[in-house]
Parts: C-alpha cells; sequence; structure tokens
C-alpha cells in the first residue's frame, strides 16, 4: 500500500489549503483514513479521521476550521483547511488504517504547511 500526499504551502494567517492523498496497492475495507501533523520538537498528533461510512473525528485544535472528506471509489481523503493560524504550521501526515488489534497501519510522506503571521 502507498499514500501520496500533496497539496501543502506556504499561506498568510487566516488562509486556506486543501491537502490530498491518494492510496494504492491492496487495500481493505472498511478501513479508516486520517491526518496527523508532527511540528519539530514534537510529537504527531491526530488532526481529523474519516470512515469508510464518513465519521469524522477532529482534534479539538481544528473543530469548525478544518474539514475531513474522502472519495471511497478514489481511496483518496482530503483535508480543507481555512483559517490557518501559525500554530498550524507543521509536516502533515496521511494515514490509512484498517483491522483489529493488531492493526494495519500505513502513512505517506508528509507535506509541509506553514503558516505567516
Amino acid at each position: 500500500v502507498q499514500l501520496q500526499a500533496s497539496g501543502g504551502g506556504l499561506v498568510q494567517a487566516g488562509g486556506s489549503l486543501r491537502l490530498s492523498c491518494a492510496a494504492s496497492g491492496n487495500i481493505f475495507s472498511p478501513n479508516t483514513m486520517g491526518w496527523y501533523r508532527q511540528a519539530p520538537g514534537n510529537q504527531r498528533d491526530l488532526v481529523a479521521t474519516i470512515t469508510g461510512n464518513k465519521i469524522t473525528n477532529y482534534a479539538d485544535s481544528v473543530k469548525g476550521r478544518f474539514t475531513i472528506s474522502r472519495d471511497n471509489a478514489e481511496n483518496t481523503v482530503f483535508l480543507q483547511m481555512n483559517s490557518l493560524k501559525p500554530e498550524d504550521t507543521a509536516a502533515y501526515y496521511c494515514n490509512l488504517q484498517w483491522g483489529v488489534p493488531p492493526v494495519k497501519n500505513f502513512w505517506g510522506q508528509g507535506t509541509q504547511v506553514t503558516v505567516s503571521s
């Protein structure tokens, strides 16, 4: 399984960005796709997840500003980020997982999001 993320960049505070991540390979359903982020010196934290039934979960810090969505036919997950803040600056990683423990877990390469004040 491979995950290819895109859409990061540099934006001013208050701006918007849209991240995309396409999964390919032997993918099992049901599964959960999501986004995590990691700033330098910090651990990788949950941003948002979405199940195949479109049930979503968000970190408190992004609720009301970020929206996660997915296209099940294309195995693609999106993250629409609005009202960006400098503290949103991080490398963003897409994730795909399925199964019961031990969960099968796959990561894409990080895409950098930088928000200037």
